[in-house]
C-alpha cells in the first residue's frame, strides 16, 4: 500500500522503475558522494576553525551538521518538488574557493563569506523564477566552452589542494611549488606538537603572528607504511582501480580503507604538521576515536548557526578599508574586522557564477542520461530543479556551510536504474544520518580524505575534452580560465580573466557583433575589479564615492 502511494506520487512504474530499484539507486548515489560528509567539514574547518584542537573539533561538528542538513533539504526538495533523481550537497570547488580564496586569501571573515553565500542563494532563487527568466538568459549568453572551462578549472584547483593535503606538493620559495618531502617517507622528519600558537592569537590561524608560534619540535623516524603521503598514494591508486572496475562507492571505500590503515599504525599526517611545511593545524598522528565515540548525539551548531547575520557577518560589511579578522593595533587591542562592500560583491558574484555554471552543467548532463531532456534539448522541470538548489544553498548558509550544488555523482544512481525523485529523497535521508557519526568522521586523517579531491578533480577535467582546442578564439580564454584557478588559488580570478580575454580577443578581431550585452557587461565589471585609481579598484572607488 505504501509502495503504491509512493508510485502514485513519483510515478516510477510509468518511467520503467520499481520501488526497490529507486531505493537501491539512491543508496548507490549516496555511496559515491558520501565523502562530502568528511571532506567538506575538513576543508571548511581550515577557514572557520580557530586553530586550536578544541576549536577545530567544534567547527568540524558545526559544519558537518550544516553539510548534512543542506544536503537533506536540497535532495528532499529536488525529489518531492522537481521529481528528479539528482542529489545535492555543498559543492567541491565552491568550498575550496570559500576557504582558500575568500577567507584565507582575501582575509574576509568566514561569517561574511557565509552571508555572501546566503545572498547568492537568494539571487539564484530569484533568477530561477519562471517569471524572471534571468538565469536562462545568462546561461545562454556565456559561450559553452567557457562554461566547460570553468568546471575543468575547478577540477585543477581541487587537485592541487588535494595533492598538498596528501603531502605530495609543498610550498617552495624558488619554484612556488615543489614535490613534497618524499625523502622522509620511511625516514626522519621534524615533528611539532599540536598546541598551535601562543597568545596573542585571535580567530583563525591565518591571522596569528607566526613569531608567536612555539611548537615543541622533535626528530622522529616514520616508517614508510606509517607515512600519510604513502598511504594516500595507495588510497588514490586503489580508488582509481575500483572506479575503473565499476565498483560502487569506490571513493568512500578508499577513504575508509586508508583511515583504518592510518589508525592501526598511528600514521603521520604531513599536512597537519607545521614544521613539515603543512598548512593544517590538527593532530599530526592519526588516532581511532574509541568505540564509545562511534555513535554521536546530534546537536545544533554552536558557532556557525546564523553567524552570517551577526555583527561579524552582515554587520561587518561597510565602506571602510578592510581590516582582517584578528588584526591588532599597536597597543595589542583587537580591531573590529570589516569587509569592503566591493570585496563582498566580488565574492558574492563569484559564488553566483560558479553555482550557475556548475549546477547547469550537471543538471543537463545527468538529465540527458536519465532521459529528462526534451526534443528541444531543455531539461524537464528545470525551474524546480534550480530553485531546489537555491533553497539548499540558503539553508546551508544559515547553518554554516558554503554553496550547495547538484552533484555529478547523481549519474551513478541513474546508471543503476534510478528514474525519479525517490532516488534524491533516499540520498537526503542517508546524508542526514551522518549527524550520528560526527566524532568518527572528525577522526578521519586529512590525507585520507584528500585523495578524493584528486579523483573529483580528474572527473571534472573530463569535460575539457569538449572544448574546441582548434579554435584559436576560444582555446586561449578556455585555457586561461582553467590554469588561472589553480595558479592563483582563486576560482573567481579564473572566471574573470576567462571572460575578459574572450571579449578582448573578439574585440581585437573586430567581431563586436559576437559580443552580447551580458558578456560585454561582465567583462567591464571584471576589469573594474582589477584596475582603478590609487590603491582602489574602479568598482571600490565608485562605491566609496556613493557610500563614503
Amino acid at each position: 500500500m505504501e509502495n503504491a502511494k509512493a508510485d502514485e506520487y513519483f510515478g516510477y512504474t510509468e518511467k520503467g522503475g520499481t520501488f526497490d530499484g529507486e531505493i537501491r539507486a539512491g543508496i548507490t548515489t549516496f555511496l559515491t558522494m558520501a565523502y562530502i560528509l568528511l571532506v567538506n567539514p575538513a576543508m571548511l574547518t581550515l577557514g572557520i576553525g580557530d586553530g586550536t584542537q578544541l576549536g577545530n573539533e567544534q567547527a568540524f561538528a558545526d559544519i558537518l551538521f550544516a553539510t548534512a542538513v543542506a544536503a537533506f533539504v536540497g535532495c528532499t526538495v529536488m525529489g518531492l518538488w522537481a521529481n528528479l533523481p539528482f542529489a545535492l550537497a555543498p559543492g567541491m570547488g565552491l568550498n575550496a574557493y570559500f576557504v582558500f580564496s575568500v577567507v584565507l586569501g582575501m582575509g574576509i571573515a568566514w561569517q561574511v563569506a557565509l552571508f555572501a553565500v546566503f545572498i547568492e542563494g537568494i539571487l539564484f532563487l530569484a533568477m530561477s523564477l519562471p517569471q524572471v527568466g534571468w538565469r536562462t538568459k545568462m546561461i545562454n549568453s556565456i559561450p559553452t566552452d567557457l562554461k566547460i572551462a570553468t568546471g575543468a578549472g575547478i577540477g585543477m584547483f581541487l587537485s592541487i589542494i588535494g595533492l598538498r593535503e596528501m603531502g605530495w606538493v609543498r610550498d617552495d620559495g624558488a619554484t612556488l611549488v615543489n614535490i613534497g618531502q618524499t625523502e622522509s617517507w620511511g625516514g626522519t622528519v621534524m615533528k611539532g606538537d599540536d598546541t598551535g600558537f601562543a597568545e596573542p592569537c585571535v580567530d583563525t590561524v591565518l591571522n596569528c603572528d607566526l613569531s608567536t608560534f612555539t611548537p615543541l619540535a622533535e626528530t622522529a623516524s616514520v616508517d614508510l607504511w606509517a607515512h600519510g603521503a604513502f598511504i594516500s598514494m595507495i588510497a588514490l591508486i586503489s580508488i582509481a582501480v575500483m572506479m575503473a572496475r565499476g565498483t560502487k562507492g569506490a571513493m568512500i571505500i578508499g577513504i575508509a580503507g586508508a583511515t583504518v590503515w592510518a589508525w592501526a599504525v598511528g600514521a603521520y599526517d604531513p599536512y597537519n604538521d607545521f614544521l613539515a611545511g603543512g598548512a593544517g593545524w590538527g593532530a599530526a598522528e592519526a588516532a581511532f576515536p574509541g568505540v564509545s565515540n562511534i555513535i554521536s548525539t546530534p546537536s545544533m551548531p554552536d558557532e556557525t548557526l546564523m553567524a552570517a547575520f551577526g555583527d561579524a557577518g552582515m554587520g561587518a560589511i561597510g565602506t571602510e578599508a578592510t581590516v582582517r579578522p584578528g588584526t591588532l593595533d599597536a597597543d595589542g587591542v583587537l580591531l573590529e574586522a570589516t569587509t569592503h562592500i566591493g570585496d563582498f560583491l566580488l565574492v558574492m558574484i563569484a559564488f553566483l557564477f560558479v553555482d550557475i555554471f556548475d549546477t547547469s552543467g550537471t543538471l543537463y548532463s545527468v538529465g540527458r542520461q536519465a532521459g529528462y531532456v526534451d526534443e528541444n534539448d531543455e531539461l524537464m522541470n528545470s525551474d524546480e530543479a534550480f530553485m531546489s538548489d537555491a533553497a539548499a544553498t540558503i539553508v546551508g548558509a544559515i547553518c554554516g556551510t558554503s554553496t550547495t550544488t547538484t552533484y555529478i555523482e547523481s549519474a551513478a544512481g541513474v546508471e543503476d536504474g534510478g528514474k525519479t525523485g525517490l532516488v534524491a529523497v533516499t540520498v537526503g535521508v542517508l546524508m542526514l544520518s551522518g549527524l550520528f557519526f560526527t566524532d568518527l568522521f572528525a577522526a578521519v586523517p586529512q590525507f585520507a580524505m584528500a585523495s578524493a579531491l584528486v579523483i573529483v578533480g580528474a572527473m571534472m577535467m573530463r569535460q575539457a575534452a569538449d572544448i574546441d582546442w582548434n579554435d584559436a578564439e576560444m582555446s586561449l580564454p578556455a585555457f586561461i580560465t582553467i590554469v588561472v584557478m589553480p595558479f592563483t588559488y582563486s576560482i573567481a580570478d579564473g572566471i574573470a580573466w576567462g571572460i575578459i580575454s574572450w571579449v578582448a580577443i573578439k574585440a581585437g578581431m573586430g567581431k563586436f557583433n559576437e559580443i552580447n550585452k551580458v558578456m560585454g557587461a561582465l567583462a567591464i565589471l571584471m576589469i573594474m575589479f582589477y584596475i582603478g585609481p590609487g590603491n582602489h579598484s574602479t568598482f571600490g572607488w565608485i562605491l566609496d564615492l556613493i557610500f563614503g
